[in-house]
């Protein structure tokens, strides 16, 4: 009975873990006669150092990304808003709530569900829309 290991799925981004496993490898198949330059893995290292911060700071911009949308979306509540649907045909309603069950916020009219990203306008309830 023969076993096979299950197939890893490869990684799609490089991490700080993929990094350093370069870095050893380099490091273990280095000519002794002619050793890895100081400078050079220090400047590695500081290369990872960087990738982190990056990474770190991608994170947190999406974060904020993901709290302005929400902040945005819970703004509307009681406001008329404008939006077309995907046959291009224009709606309006007041915003009774927000779901945040999905990636992208959802402001609700009655019944309907409308994605934040498709509203065209916002107006205090009984103004007019320019």
């Amino acid at each position: 009975m023969y076993s096979t290991s299950p197939a890893r799925a490869p990684k799609q981004a490089m991490d700080s873990e993929v990094f350093m496993n370069l870095l050893v490898t380099q490091l273990r198949n280095q000519d002794p006669s002619s050793p890895m330059d100081t400078n050079q893995m220090i400047s590695q290292t500081t290369q990872l150092a960087t990738m982190e911060k990056l990474t770190s700071m991608d994170k947190t911009a999406t974060e904020n990304f993901s709290l302005q949308m929400r902040t945005a979306a819970a703004a509307m509540i009681g406001r008329d808003i404008s939006w077309k649907d995907a046959d291009g045909t224009a709606h309006s309603g007041v915003a009774d709530s927000v779901s945040f069950a999905l990636g992208t916020p959802a402001v609700k009219v009655g019944e309907l569900s409308v994605p934040l990203d498709t509203i065209l306008g916002v107006t205090s309830p009984g103004a007019t829309a320019p």
